[in-house]
């Protein structure tokens, strides 16, 4: 292909010393964003971008088309109980943003959610927020806190029209549906109203995008007159407010990448004072949910103390302790099995774990007699290869039934209820993929490469069934960070690539969490680099299995898996026919050297804290991949994407990147949305759009966008 000339960023070479080694940034520049120098070069190469992926246009269009035919646009969620009401959102065909409602239940004894169809007229269905109605006049438009109060009068909701996470909250009288006055600016996510319906409480950011102060605001007085409940100093530290499932208690999390630490206060006394269950412990991470067990307020604490895979303990919530030695042992710790969370409700515990990298949940029934001792997980079954599977919502004490959600590759998105005690499973609602969609069409199935030191690491695949022998062109995606796991899932937008002949694989490589808490260990701090080397042993694996070839294999990761698309691309070009790295975290040494950036002193857990320790620096300067970008070496198309109001990780990184690359003469282009955020565009219709863009790209790389 013939691409028009690319925008060329100047080079203003400025040094940046530390542990004696000078580094000349020569596009460091591009990070003031308010230059109108920098908004131009965006702009032109936004420009060289459209005219270089022109020819492309018209599969975009078949895509987007393609995507919007498949979905069911008119649709209902499955309505949730909570209280007095049954709440779901509703979309509309032509419509960009969901609309939410309510309804009355009939009866205290009402479980049962109502079966609603598009075209169902609901009794008393009242709409507490239409998203196409508060995102008039704004080009970006994301809810952030939605509660409402426990007597259902007040509904409370954060807004970002500027893709940057900082969210305007109002609170709306649901009898008269009128604002109040109430109106705080600059909040964070995760809202919530006290049970009494008086308070609410919030958090605000620091100047490094930190939710580091927790305040509690009397509804209909002035914020000014707000009082800090907890401001947390330590900059390794996010914190957040909750209340447990029992109502019994409101809750504040703190936590590192490692480091955990909770503070309880009674609910039903919202304005005292908050009290440390167990007081934090550098390495140790520990999580809390209320029960009642044999009669018994008890305390429920996952944490890994001595126990790297999560162990379950109890301890009073007026007396718990200082840590693990004070409690009793509910659910041991084991090799095989990484514990991950549990919800308690009032006549049963319910389980979410991972073994064998899938998900799995199970339950425990509770009853009067119940001790400790005789806890013990109740697995659920299923008879996939692959899937996944975890909580839906459930956010009722009472309830005798468990919502879940399941999935895979090929078996759209599922929602079940199940009885505990008699284990039947109820189909509440499945995803329709329209225009003919037959899951025995395609094909999942499991493989597994070996990397450099040995260790098998698995790759989740799948693709149609159209009678192929031998290789056929496949997209490789990867993460690998934060113990995050990649699961399987059907996408709609993917049976786009899939009907014209590619696979879609996963690599789930060290770093993640797929596999229990030593995958994650194993791949991040001074190990980081097996993340990268797992993903190249996947893409070898793929092509000496005869599934693939280099030239049809494609490479995706966003965010922390930008930085590995990055660092692969550097590590193995000839690997790959194309890269596509989404708000990728490609600067990493940059960013993680400068602690007045967003997220940066936080990171430190993960990445190694390379201003103070020479040993770190030198390990992160080995593979940031804009510092290696290789000279002498034929690279694969690579497209970066990113967003101008990304606070997670700056455009500045990938335009960098990009420049960097063109030097050494890389087919590199570089799409900035110039209103969005770390999550890209707003409005279901654009995301399309632009994950009609990204696939179409991805397609003509494989050699598939002649169709």
């Amino acid at each position: 292909m013939t691409y028009p000339e690319p925008p060329v960023a100047a080079k203003r070479p400025t040094p940046r010393t530390h542990h004696g080694d000078v580094f000349e940034d020569p596009y460091e520049w591009l990070r003031e964003k308010e230059s109108p120098e920098v908004i131009a070069h965006l702009e032109a190469e936004n420009a060289f971008t459209d005219a270089s992926t022109a020819h492309l246009e018209g599969l975009r269009s078949r895509i987007f088309d393609e995507i919007k035919s498949r979905t069911l646009e008119t649709d209902l969620s499955v309505p949730v109980r909570e209280g007095d009401f049954w709440y779901y959102s509703r979309s509309f065909e032509g419509k960009e943003y969901g609309v939410h409602c309510r309804a009355p239940i009939s009866s205290p004894e009402d479980w049962t959610p109502p079966r609603l169809d598009a075209d169902t007229e609901v009794p008393g269905e009242e709409i507490l927020l239409d998203g196409n109605v508060e995102s008039a006049g704004h080009d970006f438009f994301r809810i952030g806190s939605f509660d409402v109060s426990r007597d259902g009068a007040r509904l409370l909701y954060g807004v970002d029209t500027e893709g940057d996470e900082r969210y305007l909250l109002r609170i709306r009288d649901l009898a008269t549906a009128t604002e109040l006055a109430d109106e705080i600016p600059g909040t964070f996510s995760g809202a919530i109203f006290s049970p009494d319906g008086r308070f609410v409480f919030y958090s605000t950011v620091d100047d490094a995008w930190r939710p580091d102060t927790i305040w509690r605001h009397e509804v209909g007085t002035a914020v000014a007159d707000d009082v800090v409940v907890h401001k947390e100093e330590d900059e390794r530290y996010w914190g957040g407010i909750g209340l447990t499932r029992s109502g019994d208690y409101l809750v504040i999390g703190l936590g590192s990448s490692v480091t955990s630490e909770y503070l309880i206060a009674p609910a039903s006394e919202p304005t005292s004072e908050f009290r440390v269950v167990w007081p934090r412990t550098d390495g140790v991470e520990y999580s809390i949910e209320h029960a009642r067990i044999g009669g018994e307020s008890t305390l429920l604490v996952l944490h890994n103390a001595g126990a790297p895979n999560f162990e379950l303990v109890a301890v009073s919530p007026e007396d718990p302790g200082t840590g693990p030695s004070d409690a009793t042992i509910v659910v041991a710790h084991s090799e095989e099995r990484r514990l991950e969370a549990v919800d308690a409700f009032a006549h049963h515990l319910a389980f979410s774990y991972r073994r064998d990298g899938l998900t799995q949940v199970g339950t425990a029934l509770l009853g009067p007699d119940t001790t400790l001792a005789d806890i013990t997980i109740d697995e659920l079954p299923f008879d996939e290869p692959l899937y996944s599977v975890g909580f839906g919502g459930n956010p009722e004490w009472e309830q005798p039934t468990l919502r879940i959600g399941f999935g895979s590759f090929v078996t759209p998105s599922s929602v079940f209820d199940c009885d505990v005690r008699t284990g039947e499973r109820v189909l509440l609602k499945q995803q329709q993929v329209l225009g003919g969609y037959d899951p025995a069409d395609y094909e999942q199935s499991r493989e597994w490469a070996t990397a450099e030191d040995g260790t098998r690491v698995p790759i989740s695949l799948v693709w149609r069934k159209d009678g192929t022998d031998g290789p056929r062109p496949f997209l490789l995606y990867g993460y690998g960070s934060y113990e995050s796991s990649i699961d399987p899932a059907l996408s709609i937008a993917r049976l786009s690539m899939l009907d014209r002949g590619a696979g879609f694989a996963i690599a789930h490589v060290r770093g993640g969490g797929e596999m229990g808490r030593a995958w994650y260990e194993e791949g991040k701090l001074l190990l980081k680099k097996n993340t990268f080397t797992d993903f190249v042993a996947c893409a070898r694996h793929l092509v000496d299995a005869g599934i693939t070839r280099p030239e049809a294999l494609v490479a995706e990761g966003g965010s922390a898996g930008g930085l590995l698309m990055g660092a692969v691309a550097n590590l193995a070009p000839e690997s790959f026919a194309g890269v596509h790295a989404a708000v990728p975290f490609v600067d990493a040494l940059t960013t993680i050297l400068d602690p007045s950036l967003p997220l940066t002193v936080i990171e430190w857990d993960e990445w190694g804290d390379p201003l103070h320790d020479p040993e770190v620096y030198a390990y992160m300067k080995t593979y940031s991949p804009y510092e290696n970008v290789r000279e002498g070496v034929t690279y694969p198309r690579i497209l970066a994407t990113t967003s101008l109001n990304d606070t997670r990780v700056y455009y500045v990184e990938p335009a960098k990147w990009v420049a960097r690359l063109r030097e050494v003469g890389a087919p590199a282009l570089l799409k900035t949305e110039m209103v969005a955020g770390h999550g890209g565009v707003s409005g279901r219709y654009a995301q399309w759009r632009e994950r009609a863009f990204e696939l179409a790209w991805i397609l003509d790389a494989l050699g598939l966008a002649d169709d």
